[in-house]
């Protein structure tokens, strides 16, 4: 059974930063890209960063670029995303999405290139 679970999530002031993690279970984690999405109430879902299977490569959204850092730790099975300098707009619900490497062949902000999801997880940015 595969598991991708978010953690790290919380209420932050605006300018402050959190670090969200997503371990996974059931896979090869190794084989595996994974991306970050979010999705605030009453907006389309967003691709927010992706990070390609060996960790050597990845992407960023246009509204987080400079602020946010993706990584991961493949004896871990985890991916992290560190989000500094957090604004109101980073307000969303947070989830990771994970797609075997060696077949993915859409643009990685393609949701339904996903099979695998977490639950999500809030972020909550106040001012």
């Amino acid at each position: 059974q595969v598991r991708l679970v978010e953690s790290g999530g919380g209420l932050v002031q605006a300018g402050g930063s959190l670090n969200l993690s997503c371990t996974t279970s059931g896979v090869t984690f190794s084989d595996y890209s994974v991306a970050w999405f979010r999705r605030a109430p009453g907006s389309a879902r967003e691709g927010v960063s992706y990070i390609i299977s060996s960790g050597r490569s990845s992407y960023y959204g246009d509204s987080v670029k400079g602020r946010f850092t993706i990584s991961r730790d493949n004896t871990k099975n985890t991916v992290f995303l560190q989000m500094n300098n957090l604004q109101l707009e980073d307000t969303s619900i947070y989830y990771c999405a994970a797609r075997l490497s060696r077949t993915a062949t859409t643009p990685w902000s393609t949701a339904e290139s996903y099979p695998y999801w977490g639950q999500g997880i809030q972020v909550t940015v106040s001012s």
